[in-house]
């Protein structure tokens, strides 16, 4: 039987590169996304990938969004937590909603979706999560304190969470994305990019493939006896 796989945030950026990269490895896989409705299709017209709406941060949405992609396509076995956002700011400048937002999202919908998902897998003795983290929740960015606080916590979900998966075969592991070129960074303005290049001792950005090769392999069979870990990839910047 096709394993199923959810990704959040899958129809762009990161995400999108990671649902195509599960598909590559013969899973039926479904893309989550919150509001882009336009490109979330443009994404399902070129892939072929069915993409589903609904905030990762809201936990009623997440039971029924999932049950609703169970329904659809069967059991799921395989949760990529990629969906995230920015509120950036220093923190006397930090409003309370841009911290609640941040954390809601992208530490909160971590919890959202193993809660929707990790039952299922414990019974049927198999399962894969994977959160993405960020280099900036390894060694804090300035001006992103809910950021790197959410990012951080998502290391210590999934330690937690692996050692209750461990004896059910559900592995939990996480991947700390360096910087990628991405939408997100490619809005960065060029002095302060070409700033962060020059800290990157591989001398470039990342891809979004390269995550997703990465996410592919915690995501097979291959993987079963790695849980709990961090895959740093970051071209170097922070080896941790």
């Amino acid at each position: 039987m096709t394993r199923v796989a959810i990704v959040t945030g899958g129809t762009r950026g990161i995400g999108g590169a990671i649902s195509v990269a599960l598909k590559d490895l013969g899973y039926t896989v479904i893309a989550n996304y919150a509001g882009n409705a336009e490109k979330a299709k443009a994404f399902t017209d070129a892939t072929g990938i069915p993409a589903y709406a609904w905030d990762v941060g809201d936990h009623q949405a997440c039971l029924d969004g999932c049950a609703q992609v169970a329904a659809d396509h069967g059991p799921i076995d395989v949760v990529v937590n990629n969906a995230g956002i920015t509120r950036d700011g220093v923190l006397h400048r930090m409003s309370f909603e841009d911290w609640n937002e941040v954390m809601r999202i992208n530490l909160g919908g971590c919890f959202n979706m193993a809660k929707a998902t990790f039952p299922g897998m414990r019974e049927r003795k198999w399962g894969r999560i994977v959160n993405i983290g960020s280099i900036n929740g390894q060694s804090g960015q300035y001006g992103q304190v809910n950021y790197a606080a959410a990012k951080s916590g998502i290391h210590g979900f999934t330690k937690a969470l692996a050692q209750e998966g461990a004896k059910f075969g559900v592995t939990v592991n996480t991947i700390a994305p360096g910087y990628i070129d991405t939408d997100m960074v490619a809005a960065v303005p060029p002095a302060v990019l070409e700033k962060i290049v020059a800290k990157i001792p591989v001398g470039r950005l990342g891809h979004a493939e390269e995550i997703a090769r990465g996410v592919a392999f915690l995501c097979s069979e291959d993987a079963g006896f790695v849980t709990g870990s961090t895959m740093s990839i970051n071209g170097g910047q922070h080896m941790y």
